[in-house]
């Protein structure tokens, strides 16, 4: 059980989950927030996230991105703790999960509205897909480069606007600025992650951001992304300002200030500390982003 409990990765949560708060906060300035809907969104979202870590740790096992080398935390199946057939099982069994908490969630959420259901299943199947092919398969997507785009789409402009979307049914364009500020913040977790495992990346021909730009460039875009996601969050609340409370956010930017500095500063293989510390910011961004919109 604990092997099973590490392969989770249980800490990379709030990061999911900031994508679904965010989308339950804007449908609750609508006064559309229903809490059925805001879990089993994140309930999905939590078996997807979990999903995405299991794929993960299997693909780098089989491509050999995980080796002892590595500086980062040990993987379950490189260790041995759980075989390569026991993660398949583990992996199909949340393939199935998630389809079937996503079905329930569009079932709740749009009744017998099959277009809708349509359009939000091909999204969640593309979602699955999205996490399982990352690393597993002959050409993983995040062995080209990839996966900070992934990130940002799925994180950020799904997660956000799609969530929102099953609450309220609507869509606003200035919505899309809060969105990118998840998604901002989500691809800066990922980079942290490839910037501490650059030199074991490379050997194993996993040709990420900061493999292909260099430890300094990737640190110049990871302050590009902290500065772009709170640049986002503040013209969405100049757009719609009312109060000046939807300024909370604020509060908790020098959080991110001091993640950009230690990870400039920090060795690889003392960053895995900022991988929590910029999941938990981003939680706490969007709850004081939210709190601030509805007080």
């Amino acid at each position: 059980m604990k092997a099973w409990i590490e392969a989770f990765r249980l800490r990379t949560l709030p990061l999911s989950l900031s994508c679904i708060a965010m989308g339950g906060f804007l449908a609750a300035a609508q006064h559309r927030f229903e809490g059925i809907l805001f879990f089993l969104c994140c309930l999905t979202t939590v078996f997807l996230q979990i999903l995405s870590n299991l794929a993960n740790d299997y693909g780098d096992t089989v491509h050999g991105a995980d080796h002892p080398e590595r500086k980062g935390p040990l993987r379950m199946v490189q260790s041995g703790a759980i075989s390569i057939n026991q993660m398949r099982y583990a992996i199909f069994v949340f393939i199935c999960l998630c389809i079937v908490s996503g079905i329930s969630l569009l079932y709740i959420s749009f009744g017998w509205d099959l277009r809708s259901i349509l359009f939000f299943l091909i999204l969640g199947l593309l979602s699955i897909l999205a996490a399982v092919a990352y690393t597993v398969g002959k050409k993983p997507y995040g062995y080209i480069g990839l996966g900070d785009l992934s990130v940002f789409i799925f994180f950020g402009l799904i997660g956000v606007i799609g969530s929102q979307y099953l609450f309220t049914k609507s869509f606003s364009w200035s919505q899309l600025l809060p969105a990118l500020s998840c998604g901002f913040f989500s691809v800066a977790v990922l980079n942290i992650n490839n910037i501490r495992d650059i030199e074991s990346d490379r050997s194993a021909g996993k040709f990420s951001i900061p493999v292909r730009i260099g430890r300094q460039k990737a640190i110049r875009y990871h302050w590009f992304l902290l500065v772009a996601g709170l640049a986002c969050a503040i013209a969405f609340t100049l757009i719609n300002l009312s109060s000046m409370t939807q300024f909370l956010f604020l509060l908790g930017s020098p959080l991110f200030l001091i993640n950009g500095k230690k990870v400039a500063k920090l060795p690889s293989e003392k960053l895995d500390p900022m991988l929590k510390q910029m999941a938990l910011s981003t939680l706490l961004f969007v709850v004081l982003f939210g709190l601030g919109t509805l007080i």
